[in-house]
């Protein structure tokens, strides 16, 4: 359970809604996987279609989903009829993203009336299960 409060009794819910108009999210696969107050889990299968010349997957889909996770975190804290846009990020690729699929996880560290603070952890998911950390995001998402 994440330490922080949700303003919005459908919190959940307005967040599902929004991820479902999120065309890109679409465009690369994802899905949204979990939904709690100030954390979110976005999963990618790893098609041939998001690698790059190495066949890893691409740093900017890798990005994308994390960038997602942090901003629907941070939705899930807000009042009812919110909207958050990223307003900066830093990414740290740690190692290449390869396997079956990419979990990624956006965390409330810092909430504020105005702009948040988030922490992204991105795991490769392996054939076996195994999972490795493949990149870390840390973001300010601003909340209007």
């Amino acid at each position: 359970m994440h330490p922080y409060q949700t303003k919005n009794p459908d919190y959940e819910q307005e967040v599902r809604a929004s991820f479902a108009q999120q065309s890109f999210m679409a465009y690369l696969g994802a899905e949204l996987t979990a939904v709690s107050p100030g954390q979110v889990t976005i999963g990618l299968p790893v098609t041939a279609q998001l690698s790059q010349q190495h066949g890893f997957v691409h740093a900017g889909a890798t990005t994308a989903v994390v960038d997602s996770a942090c901003g629907y975190a941070t939705l899930s804290l807000l009042p009812p009829g919110s909207e958050v846009l990223t307003t900066e990020f830093k990414v740290n690729l740690l190692s290449p993203a390869q396997g079956v699929k990419l979990i990624a996880i956006g965390r409330v560290i810092k909430p504020g009336r105005t702009l948040t603070v988030c922490l992204g952890e991105v795991f490769a998911v392996a054939e076996t299960g195994a999972q490795k950390l493949c990149a870390l995001m840390t973001s300010t998402i601003m909340c209007r």
